[in-house]
């Protein structure tokens, strides 16, 4: 089975440590994401899995192989990059076939290779041209397509789409999903700063930050149980609500006070020691509804109105001068700035973090 396991991966330049003790194990067939925010060093740890950086500390090993030393030419890995790397001389088929060439393929295997990776890719009717008659779009799938007639054992992808516009890059995003089916038994390692790739294409997430791993998961594990408040605001749009707030009740449920007077009870349990501390109750501005009740979460002056149709996005003040609170409603909502409006969500909607940002689930 094609697989790749990180035992303690780091990565210094200098007295600089950019990556810290990564530790992953990635199975044959799974499409694995690293998202992060800039300089998390996502791209670093990619290039690393390529053998275009050295690996510092650690072992990488494929297929039950330690490669740190090996050459990248030898590791059987294939990797598209942000900028297509086209020759912009060589017609989309020569492009495609130019790796299969300097390993010494016949005409045969060359041609039956290449026509089979445009078919795959809808680009049969491009072969002829040459890179500066093709879309943005239609590149980058020749970019792939060179990588897909290699045969890897596996594919990496650095942030692909961000050379493309929005319709593209949705198309693009469809097309690299087809791909994985149509290819179910490739592993591919895919780097974006983009979460909505990231949710949509990953077997797996690996959310990166400040050098280290802090959740490794399914996409609706990390959405729906977050291990921290960093992944909680990283993870979906827009970012969780964070409220101050304090524990007045511990045991099986734990009953939270929000600094304006709200209250709810979180079904996650809690430890005696957690009583009257102070806590971030996590809310997601999708899981918000409209309350008349006096028995709300928190209550706030909207600030601002975004009415896009198919949602409303509420803004609402902040007295101490952080983001404030966002509730995004589905449907069209009247309200006018200014407005003070009670907000409530449904308790298994709830998250709790303690002092130090870790979910209550995860200490």
């Amino acid at each position: 089975m094609t697989s790749l396991s990180l035992k303690n991966v780091s990565k210094s330049y200098g007295t600089v440590e950019v990556l810290r003790n990564i530790n992953l194990d990635i199975e044959q067939g799974e499409l694995i994401v690293f998202v992060g925010p800039s300089g998390c060093g996502k791209s670093t740890l990619l290039r690393m899995i390529a053998g275009l950086e050295k690996i510092t500390g650690g072992t990488l090993e494929i297929d039950g192989m330690v490669v740190n030393d090996v050459p990248p030419a030898q590791r059987g890995i294939a990797m598209v990059f942000q900028s297509y790397a086209l020759y912009p001389h060589m017609t989309v088929y020569d492009n495609m076939a130019f790796a299969l060439k300097l390993a010494g393929k016949s005409k045969v295997e060359i041609d039956t290779a290449v026509r089979a990776a445009a078919d795959r890719l809808q680009l049969t009717d491009y072969l002829d041209r040459l890179p500066k008659a093709l879309s943005g779009g239609q590149r980058q799938r020749v970019a792939i397509g060179r990588s897909i007639v290699r045969d890897p054992k596996v594919f990496l992808f650095d942030e692909p789409l961000s050379n493309l516009d929005a319709a593209l890059r949705v198309a693009t995003r469809i097309e690299i999903a087809q791909l994985k089916e149509s290819m179910p038994d490739s592993t591919m390692v895919y780097v974006t700063h983009d979460q909505v790739e990231a949710m949509t294409l990953a077997s797996r997430i690996v959310v990166l930050h400040g050098g280290d791993v802090e959740q490794f998961g399914p996409p609706l594990d990390l959405y729906e149980r977050p291990a921290n408040t960093f992944v909680a605001q990283f993870i979906g749009s827009p970012a969780m609500n964070l409220l101050d707030a304090k524990v007045t009740g511990t045991g099986e449920t734990t009953s939270v006070q929000t600094a304006d007077g709200g209250h709810a009870a979180v079904p996650i349990p809690s430890h005696a020691s957690d009583a009257d501390s102070a806590v971030k109750l996590g809310v997601r501005p999708e899981d918000l509804t409209i309350t008349d009740s006096d028995d709300f979460l928190v209550a706030a002056d909207v600030d601002m109105v975004e009415a896009l149709g198919e949602t409303t996005v509420l803004y609402f003040m902040s007295g101490s001068g952080e983001p404030g609170l966002i509730a995004k409603l589905p449907g069209i909502h009247k309200i006018a700035r200014g407005t003070n409006i009670r907000l409530t969500a449904a308790p298994e909607k709830l998250h709790l973090f303690d002092d130090k940002g870790t979910s209550f689930l995860y200490r």
